[in-house]
Order: structure tokens, then C-alpha cells, then sequence
């Protein structure tokens, strides 16, 4: 079936919305399992239990499906971070952020990496519409950061001339790269390294001297309760 990218969206019952969600959800978790170019429509119908016409109701074609996973995957990556990543509106706050994503990394040992990260080497350069996604969703993520950054700025946290998306876009390199790293080595030792250098980069233009700067990750698991190791390491 053709794409029609000018099909109107089609407005679902219950029903209908249920089992849009229900197809999205089995092609993120096979797409985790195999990959993108692992998963078949078939596999997808399958696992679903959905017919092609109904897949074809919903998507038209697998980039399209793609699209609504990565959209889906930035929902449960935002999820997994609350309340901590709005709170990031103070340095308190931006080291108690940090701290969970080093706590969670340690139960999962890095397995499973980032949920959006995980897709960039596959699609980026194999689907243009695929990298636009994923650079909207990544720059959805980051605003959480620049907003928070910003308010700091604001209340005399950070220099005046503290340029906040900058430091937002050092600190989810930072972030990236250390989950990455923590993937290959089942350790979370390179987030944390890659966190610190980041919180010391963001303290670099703090409006004073930054007091009680603490390594990432260095919050007692009593503060920061990692969650379950099925849960996403972010």
C-alpha cells in the first residue's frame, strides 16, 4: 500500500484508539528485541493480534509506525524521569536528576541503553523522516533541561550570560555518550563520569562559586531509590 501522507488524521473510537496503542506498544517492544530492520509488518500483526487492514487503518506504511514509536518512546523516557527532570530548575535539583539516571543505570547495568539513543545508529542515516523524529524528540527532552537552566539563570544560580540551551545540549551529550558507554560496559562508571563532567561544566558558569558540587551519582541509595531492573536505565 502506497503512502498517503495527506490522509487526514482519523479520529479513533475507544476501541480504536486502544488498538492503535496496543499495535505501537508490541512494535517498540520488538524493535528493542530485533531492531528496526529485524521487525517485520508480519511480526508486528502478530504480536498485536491485528489484521493488515487493521495495521494499514492506522499507519500508512512501517515509517509511519516507526515515527509513532520513537514519539512513544520519548513518552516513556520522559515518564520514567518525573518528577525529577521539571525539578531540574535549580542545582539541587539538576544533581538529584543526575543521580537517578546514575542509580537506575547501576540496577540495569546499562542493558537496553537509551530508548531513543538506541535508534539513532540504525535510522538516522537510513530514513530521513526516522532522524527528523528523533531530533524532535531529542529536542523535546533537552527543553525540559533549557527551561529548568533557565529559570536557574534567572535566580542568580548562573551567569547572566549563561547561554542554557548550550549547557542543555552539553549535558544530554554528556548523557548520550555515557549511557552508550554504559551499554558496551555494563557499568554505569561511564555515566557517572560523563555526568560529573557535565554538572562541572554547567557550575563553570554559575554566578558563584558553586558550594557542596558533588560527583553524579553520589547521592545515597536511600535518597534516590532506583527503580525496578526491568525498568528503562533512564
Amino acid at each position: 500500500m502506497a503512502p498517503n501522507s495527506d490522509r487526514p488524521p482519523a479520529r479513533l473510537t475507544p476501541r480504536g484508539a486502544a488498538t492503535k496503542a496496543r499495535i505501537v506498544a508490541e512494535a517498540a517492544s520488538l524493535i528493542r528485541e530485533r531492531g528496526v530492520v529485524g521487525t517485520s509488518l508480519d511480526a508486528v500483526m502478530a504480536a498485536s493480534q491485528t489484521s493488515r487492514s487493521q495495521l494499514y487503518h492506522y499507519f500508512d506504511d512501517k515509517d509511519a509506525l516507526v515515527s509513532e514509536v520513537i514519539k512513544t518512546q520519548l513518552g516513556r523516557v520522559i515518564a520514567a524521569q518525573e518528577p525529577r527532570l521539571r525539578d531540574v530548575s535549580s542545582w539541587d535539583g539538576l544533581q538529584r536528576w543526575c543521580d537517578q539516571l546514575v542509580a537506575s543505570t547501576r540496577v540495569t547495568q546499562g542493558i537496553g541503553g537509551c530508548p531513543l539513543g538506541s535508534l539513532v545508529s540504525e535510522l538516522a542515516d537510513r530514513s530521513d523522516s526516522a532522524r527528523t523524529e528523533l531530533a524532535r524528540s531529542f529536542a523535546e527532552w533537552q527543553s525540559y533541561l533549557s527551561t529548568g537552566l533557565a529559570t536557574m539563570r534567572d535566580n542568580g544560580e548562573l551567569t547572566p550570560e549563561a547561554d542554557v540551551d548550550e549547557l542543555a545540549l552539553t549535558v544530554m551529550t554528556a548523557l548520550q555518550g555515557g549511557l552508550l558507554m554504559a551499554q558496551t560496559t555494563r557499568s554505569a562508571r561511564p555515566l557517572e563520569l560523563a555526568l560529573d563532567m557535565a554538572l562541572r561544566h554547567v557550575a563553570g558558569h554559575g554566578s558563584a562559586s558553586i558550594g557542596g558540587l558533588k560527583p553524579a551519582g553520589s547521592e545515597t541509595p536511600s535518597s534516590t531509590p532506583p527503580g525496578p531492573p526491568s525498568e528503562d536505565p533512564i
